[in-house]
């Protein structure tokens, strides 16, 4: 009896040194602050504008939009970040161009969902991770005498701070949020339409200075 006492004392402590090994760390917090790493948080309205261009890419062509903006909001802790309105267009305000020309119009606003994480690993050389749930846009593309393709879902991107070495655009000290080759999926259109396109494209992101004025001119932060 003794011996049973013994090994069920020692398979007792086995389990629970196995339990603390596999326990999952916990979670990194996050603050997304008013443009610095010691500043207030932030939480309101966000901007994000196209810095350069942002590319399509499909198996039927791709096409580049020169102008873009978001605009939306998100929590100091970088939940709920909603997206109320979106535009994607070419010079001037007109189609995208390129192997194909498209005219995309974002569809089901707002895109609710969305998160900021911050990385205390840096994936990517980035700050923290940027989710865009719900991502939904129409193309009406200038091929075939015109086809409608619908594309959408879960838009990942990086992070970065405005001091980041590693943010995409240098030549700008405001934070940024990089796509990089995100994958969106066909939710309707046209037959013709293919299973998927891919999205590039780098944004500056502010916030505002003065709550409500929509005037974005806040530098924004995000730390661990």
């Amino acid at each position: 009896m003794a011996r049973i006492r013994q090994a069920a004392i020692i398979g007792t402590a086995a389990v629970a040194v196995l339990a603390t090994a596999v326990a999952p760390a916990s979670a990194a917090t996050t603050t997304i602050r008013a443009g610095s790493a010691t500043a207030a948080p932030y939480a309101g309205n966000v901007q994000a504008s196209l810095l350069g261009v942002a590319t399509v890419s499909t198996s039927i062509g791709s096409g580049s939009c020169d102008e873009s903006t978001m605009t939306g909001s998100v929590n100091s802790d970088g939940t709920a970040l909603t997206i109320d309105a979106a535009d994607f267009t070419g010079a001037g305000g007109g189609p995208c161009t390129g192997t194909t020309s498209s005219t995309i119009t974002a569809q089901n606003l707002p895109w609710t969902g969305g998160a900021v994480a911050y990385d205390p690993n840096g994936t990517n050389g980035r700050d923290a991770s940027v989710t865009i749930a719900n991502f939904r846009v129409e193309a009406v593309v200038d091929l075939f005498g015109g086809i409608t393709c619908v594309f959408g879902g879960t838009l990942t991107a990086d992070g970065y701070n405005g001091d980041n070495p590693d943010r995409p655009d240098t030549g700008n000290a405001e934070a940024q949020v990089g796509v990089n080759g995100a994958t969106v999926s066909k939710q309707g259109g046209s037959w013709l339409c293919p299973s998927t396109a891919s999205v590039t494209a780098t944004y500056e992101l502010l916030g505002e200075s003065t709550a409500g004025s929509g005037t974005f001119d806040q530098s924004l932060y995000v730390t661990g």
